[in-house]
């Protein structure tokens, strides 16, 4: 699938995929230093530019002043343009635990509106679905899963250390917090809300797909 893939000014190790001749690559702000560091031109460049410090040729300019992240921004134009799979790199693990959180929502932003987001850290990464299901290949290492907004119900966790079959999750309670790859196939399903899965960067970028 053709994919959004933005970079921000947060950390990151590698390349979780290959970008392809299809997919679209925007620089949020600070992400266009990742972009130099990769030898990699971007197809648009987006922000208030406070955290680079300069101004790009070419850049759509935005004053510091606004609603919108230096994500959101990106996740907006990307969407305007008709993708539906977005990756983005350095939006996870940074200076700053707010843009954390606001990425998270961010991700929430795209399954609302009938897309997929993955976050990409140095050491985790963090997906959001809604109503639909992921499938994670045979791994190992720590999962997480958490509700938010209203209660998840109907969640299945499958091929993991802890399963779970049609359970509801809380946003006031961190049930599945914790739990393990066992070097398995893995499948985890909402039928009415939303989850956050977070898991190792190595394990790669899953396929979300509808219940």
């Amino acid at each position: 699938m053709e994919t959004c893939v933005i970079f921000c000014a947060g950390e990151f190790e590698k390349l979780a995929c290959p970008i392809g001749p299809q997919d679209y690559i925007l620089a949020a702000d600070g992400g266009l230093r990742h972009l130099h560091q990769l030898g990699l031109t971007p197809d648009g460049i987006i922000g208030d530019f406070d955290s680079l410090g300069y101004v790009p040729e070419n850049a759509q300019v935005f004053p510091v002043e606004k609603d919108d992240t230096d994500s959101m921004l990106a996740v907006r134009q990307g969407l305007k343009l008709g993708f539906r799979r977005f990756l983005l790199y350095g939006a996870l693990e940074g200076s700053r635990f707010d843009h954390a959180i606001a990425n998270l929502q961010t991700l929430q932003f795209l399954a609302d509106h009938g897309a997929t987001g993955c976050l990409i850290g140095k050491r985790e990464a963090a997906v959001v679905i809604k109503n639909s299901k992921i499938s994670f290949p045979a791994a190992q290492g720590i999962l997480s899963v958490f509700c938010l907004g209203a209660d998840a119900e109907g969640v299945s966790i499958r091929g993991l250390q802890y399963g779970l079959e049609n359970g509801t999750l809380t946003a006031g309670y961190p049930l599945g917090c914790s739990n393990h790859f066992i070097g398995n196939p893995a499948e985890i399903s909402v039928k009415n809300g939303s989850i956050l899965i977070i898991y190792p960067t190595e394990v790669g970028i899953p396929e979300v797909t509808p219940c």
